[in-house]
């Protein structure tokens, strides 16, 4: 039996930049107070809305730090630690200082294309030198590679130090194959906020969610709610965010969300190339939500 630790709503935390693309440590420590204060169960960083491919290596480092500096041990945090060549991740794992980091988020290895039995053996890698649990992460429309249902079993069985999937494939019945075939323990998290309370009705585990940097604590009582078996009123409290969310994802991620955070005078909309920001349509779509729903 795995121990079920990563439940509830985690935020994909975004790296606020300054005008000049440089990392705007004042605006991300706003960012970690907000979500915080929202009531997100746990904070990754360095995912992909991080914009973590853009991140020099010392950046990644001092991110890093300051998010768990910052985050004080109020909450866990998780670590994306992942990439396209098996061992340079092994090795990364190996030298990472993981005072007070709860674990790590590993990505299907991209633009490489493996096999079902390449994913695997990349996985047993890291799992075996892991010195954190693992949460793998399956996001295909990033990758180019779907994991597949009896793949994430078979690395889940294969090692107690894995516990958990970030099921960004959109596809539902994939997720409901990982859900019966799961060990126990093993939590099966969306990868897609608009999914979220349907996976949790099928009994899934919660969200590692972008939407939760933007609207906190409306996010959080909705998922708070479908946990709890309220689904009525889960669906309700999302109706209310549906709109806002589907906007965050128009012009890609985390383009939308730094929008939004923006039209809410939180942090700037800079993203590094080759992101761009928000349109002009998008920035006036964001204004009007968010009077509209009072969403600031």
């Amino acid at each position: 039996m795995k121990d079920l630790r990563f439940t509830g709503v985690g935020v994909a935390l975004v790296t606020p930049f300054t005008p000049t693309a440089e990392v705007d440590y004042k605006a991300l420590e706003r960012m970690i107070e907000r979500v915080i204060a929202g009531g997100v169960d746990y904070i990754v960083a360095l995912g992909s809305t991080a914009e973590t491919a853009t991140l020099n290596e010392g950046e990644r480092d001092r991110v890093l730090r300051f998010v768990v500096g910052r985050t004080g041990g109020r909450v866990p945090v998780v670590a994306g630690i992942g990439g396209n060549c098996t061992q340079a991740v092994v090795e990364r794992l190996r030298s990472l200082d993981t005072e007070g980091l709860d674990g790590i988020l590993s990505v299907v290895p991209f633009y490489n294309k493996p096999s079902q039995e390449g994913i695997y053996r990349h996985f047993k890698a890291i799992a075996d030198s892991s010195p954190l649990p693992v949460i793998l992460y399956n996001v295909p429309g990033r990758t180019g590679v779907n994991m597949t249902a009896d793949t994430i079993l078979r690395i889940a069985r294969a090692s107690d130090n894995v516990v958990g999937i970030k099921e960004a494939s959109g596809d539902i019945e994939q997720m409901q194959r990982i859900l019966d075939g799961r060990p126990g323990g093993f939590a099966v998290i969306s990868g897609d906020d608009a999914l979220t309370v349907e996976l949790i009705r099928r009994g899934g585990h919660g969200v590692i969610s972008v939407a939760a940097n933007a609207f906190p604590e409306r996010f959080n009582a909705c998922i708070g709610a479908a946990s709890q078996g309220r689904f009525d009123e889960a669906e309700r409290l999302f109706a209310s965010l549906d709109q806002a969310v589907a906007a965050l994802f128009a012009e890609g991620n985390p383009t939308g969300v730094k929008c939004a955070l923006s039209v809410m005078g939180i942090i700037g909309d800079t993203v590094r190339l080759p992101l761009t920001e928000g349109s002009a349509a998008l920035r006036e779509r964001f204004e009007k939500l968010v009077a509209e729903y009072d969403l600031r």
